[in-house]
């Protein structure tokens, strides 16, 4: 454990830190899921928006790469599109 002052406050600080990332990133993934579960365009249309936004925000704050970011929000691009090729057939 930690002596001094000023390490008792960096450990508490990164505990801090490591909940607020563990939240928004299992936020964004639950997101994810439940886009890929929706069967509805018109909930498509709304809701990859708002996920996108999500994954740059967590790359932004450094909680994911910035390619990983990238390649999320291309594979939900592919997966709505394909959807949407199913749906018009």
């Amino acid at each position: 454990m930690a002596n001094h002052s000023a390490t008792k406050k960096d450990v508490r600080q990164a505990t801090k830190r490591r909940d607020r990332n563990r939240y928004y990133g299992k936020t964004t993934r639950n997101a994810i899921r439940d886009l890929k579960t929706i069967e509805e365009q018109k909930a498509y249309d709304e809701k990859l928006p708002t996920i996108v936004s999500q994954i740059d925000k967590l790359a932004k704050r450094g909680i994911i790469h910035k390619n990983k970011a990238a390649n999320l929000k291309s594979k939900l691009a592919k997966h709505v599109a394909v959807k949407q090729v199913v749906k018009k057939k």
